[in-house]
């Protein structure tokens, strides 16, 4: 098995020692994307704001990687707050439309940089 590493043009840098995806056996693994710009600046807001920066980078780091939002199988969804639960699955639901891969949403104690919202996705290539 060949594992790839992707470091995706246009989505913003990893704050760690991580790259934004990796591909094995036709899969593609998405890291967890956080409201951040593409300078690696973390930009605040409510859940909803994240939610829909979250899930552009998360498209950003899917086409660059060859795959596509149609694509995806399985997301994770981390929340600081479930209270926001509503809020993020509005905009989950709107990003995603008539696709519905496989789901999971949990709260979390905290997230990096005080984020409210991280995802991240499975997909195939």
């Amino acid at each position: 098995m060949t594992i790839e590493t992707i470091i995706a043009e246009g989505a913003p840098p990893a704050i760690g020692p991580y790259s934004h995806a990796a591909s094995a056996n036709g899969m593609l693994y998405v890291s967890g994307c956080l409201a951040m710009d593409k300078e690696a600046n973390f930009v605040g807001g409510d859940a909803t704001e994240q939610a829909t920066l979250v899930l552009s980078n998360l498209e950003t780091v899917l086409k660059g990687s060859g795959s596509a939002k149609s694509n995806v199988v399985k997301v994770v969804i981390f929340l600081e707050d479930m209270k926001d639960f509503a809020d993020v699955n509005k905009v989950y639901a709107s990003f995603f439309g008539d696709h519905k891969p496989a789901r999971s949403c949990v709260a979390v104690a905290q997230l990096p940089l005080g984020a409210k919202v991280e995802i991240e996705a499975i997909a195939a290539l």
